[in-house]
């Protein structure tokens, strides 16, 4: 059992969206005192999971810290919504990529115009000089 496990478990049996929690709340949960650095600076309740052994404690109960008031010292854990399922890939049925065609139709040519033919015939001339 890790030491901020009393939290996962606390947060996990929430049925409401947000915790609103103050830090002494959170060490009645947890059994003992925050670290000072708790107290002090507000990047240690950041979500990022490599931030320290307490952040993973709300990540794992699917929630994310919110709303951080360092004077008032507390804080909001709002639940993470759920992933919804993944959607199926699209060039898995046609072994196509998904991007292609996907101006179909949007583009017209009027009769008559050779998409073959240059644009400018003398474009080489002025580039390169009579090479005759």
């Amino acid at each position: 059992m890790g030491k901020y496990e009393p939290l996962t478990e606390f947060l996990q049996k929430q049925r409401g969206g947000e915790v609103r929690m103050s830090f002494a709340q959170i060490e009645r949960v947890v059994g003992f005192k925050l670290p000072p650095v708790a107290q002090r600076h507000r990047a240690w309740w950041s979500n990022s999971p490599t931030n320290n052994v307490m952040t993973r404690a709300w990540l794992d109960a699917g929630f994310r810290s919110e709303q951080v008031d360092m004077t008032a010292r507390k804080l909001v854990f709002r639940r993470e919504k759920q992933a919804d399922a993944p959607k199926p890939d699209p060039a898995a049925k046609t072994g196509r990529h998904p991007l292609i065609g996907w101006m179909k139709g949007t583009v017209t040519i009027p009769e008559g115009v050779d998409l073959t033919e240059p644009a400018d015939p003398e474009w080489g001339e002025r580039a390169w000089g009579d090479r005759e």
